[in-house]
């Protein structure tokens, strides 16, 4: 395969060889019904993934009644809470047939909320692939979303968010975005707030399902031991014996726009006032887009900046000084906005310090640049992960599904590295540099007052955060993907809610 393939929506079928010989084959169903296969060959097993173009962003609040219809509710928090109902039983299945229909033959199953889509996975041997494909799509297509399980579900899904909120470092990541993306919708927390689960009805998760789990948004990404043909079939029979109507032509749902949009910042800085023995400290700055020409830069720029042991932010901070423990720094991109953060967890005696280090290091980097051995060790470590990455299913069904819902593009290994060759230090360096230059938020959860980061904010951000609503903000938490590609889109953000 020489360059990226296109993935038009109005092509109904396409084929071709990706590197690694494997065979990538897509049809477009006149329903709209996408269908994506990556046959591997010599592999024993396959990774199925049921796909919606819907995420936590896409959450709607409660619209004015008009005179002649009631007023819609607020959807705020179901996305996740629908994932978790899909698992609770169909017309036909119960939640423990569904559970005992993977255990039963060593399979796993699962599925996530992530800000712009959701997804329904397995992975199974080879002879199990018919029925995970009829199970996922009974879930998908026919739940019943019971009642009795939505309240039921309702104080699970509490437990989660509570579980996600006694873990220091998931708090300072969902509320690094809020504080860096403000009142836009990707800076929600991906799993609502225990306000937004306790107040949603069954009927704004109803009304979500159905505006948004139709044939034309539905994505189906499938690698490993697979046979393209026949795996449309049987998803065709199972989307059919589910219910749905795949008679009537319809255009598959058109993809986000991709173009950056205006970005005001929510707070410069956040304190989330804990009795812990650390301070889970993230610096964050507006990112990328996730159709950025720059994406494989962000990824080299990552690397390089605290994308692992060698990297300069491990090096000065914990090999050098011995000032923390994890310290590193990531890139997440979606659609018309993205974030980058550089994160480290220490002693609150130590977090000024701390600060100062990881923002002297970017800014050290946007001044004098990267050097040729540090160039060259980051497009050895992106091109080995890279590489190693899709020795797995999941990773390949996560690529397609991904490629499909979000640009519109494949990029195999091979290209990918062709683009990694490209990047240069200049390019590293004037990335830092328009990082380095936007606003600044930092958020801290600890035991720690906001005057010690008043030394890299801007005057009056600390009496601002001590007394302002940004002082005691909590958030619950915010999925795989190639090492080269991860710039690309949200798979190398702070995690996706799973059930």
């Amino acid at each position: 395969m020489n360059g990226a393939v296109d993935f038009p929506l109005d092509m109904p079928e396409l084929s071709f060889q990706a590197s690694g010989d494997a065979r990538v084959r897509r049809t477009v169903l006149p329903s709209g019904v996408r269908i994506l296969s990556e046959q591997v060959l010599g592999a024993r097993s396959a990774t199925i993934g049921f796909w919606v173009a819907v995420g936590s962003r896409d959450e709607q609040a409660a619209r004015a009644a008009r005179a002649s219809s009631p007023a819609h509710p607020a959807t705020f928090g179901s996305t996740h809470f629908l994932e978790h109902l899909l698992f609770k039983g169909t017309k036909t299945r119960t939640a423990l047939d569904i559970a005992v229909a993977f255990d039963a033959v060593g399979g796993e199953h699962n599925a996530m909320t992530a800000k712009e889509y959701t997804c329904y996975y397995a992975k199974v041997r080879d002879r199990d692939l018919p029925m995970a494909v009829e199970v996922l799509t009974d879930m998908l297509a026919s739940s019943v979303l019971d009642p009795i399980e939505f309240e039921t579900e309702r104080g699970v899904i509490l437990e989660e968010l509570s579980m996600s909120q006694d873990d220091p470092a998931d708090v300072a990541n969902e509320s690094l975005f809020q504080a860096v993306l403000g009142e836009h919708p990707l800076g929600r927390p991906i799993g609502g707030t225990p306000e937004h689960i306790e107040a949603v009805t069954r009927d704004a998760v109803m009304e979500h399902y159905r505006a948004n789990y139709r044939p034309n948004d539905l994505v189906v990404s499938v690698a490993g031991a697979v046979d393209h043909d026949a795996l449309v079939d049987i998803v065709v029979q199972s989307l059919k014996a589910a219910g749905w109507n795949l008679d009537t032509p319809a255009a598959p749902v058109a993809r986000r726009s991709l173009t950056a949009v205006p970005i005001s910042q929510g707070s410069p800085l956040t304190i989330v006032n804990r009795p812990l023995e650390q301070v889970n400290m993230l610096i964050g700055m507006p990112g990328i887009v996730a159709a950025d020409e720059r994406r494989v830069t962000m990824s080299v720029l990552n690397s390089i900046l605290g994308g692992g042991m060698s990297s300069r932010l491990f090096q000065e901070v914990r090999e050098k000084r011995g000032l923390a423990y994890s310290v590193y720094s990531y890139a997440a991109s979606y659609s018309d906005a993205g974030v980058f953060g550089l994160y480290a967890g220490c002693s609150p005696a130590k977090s000024g310090q701390v600060a100062e280090l990881l923002l002297g290091e970017l800014h050290r980097l946007a001044e004098h640049g990267v050097t040729a051995e540090e160039m060259s060790r980051a497009s050895g470590q992106l091109s080995g992960a890279s590489a190693l990455a899709l020795e797995d299913s999941d990773t390949r069904m996560s690529r397609l599904g991904r490629s499909e819902i979000t640009l519109g593009e494949f990029v195999d290994l091979d290209e990918a590295l062709r683009r990694l060759a490209l990047v240069n230090a200049d390019d590293v360096r004037e990335l830092a540099a328009d990082l380095a230059s936007g606003p600044l938020s930092l958020v801290a959860v600890g035991a720690i007052d906001a005057d010690v980061f008043s030394s890299i904010l801007p005057s009056g951000a600390a009496a601002e955060a001590a007394t302002g609503p940004t002082g005691s903000t909590m958030a619950p938490p915010g999925a795989p993907g190639d090492a080269v590609a991860a710039a690309s889109a949200d798979s190398s953000a702070p995690r996706a809610n799973r059930r």
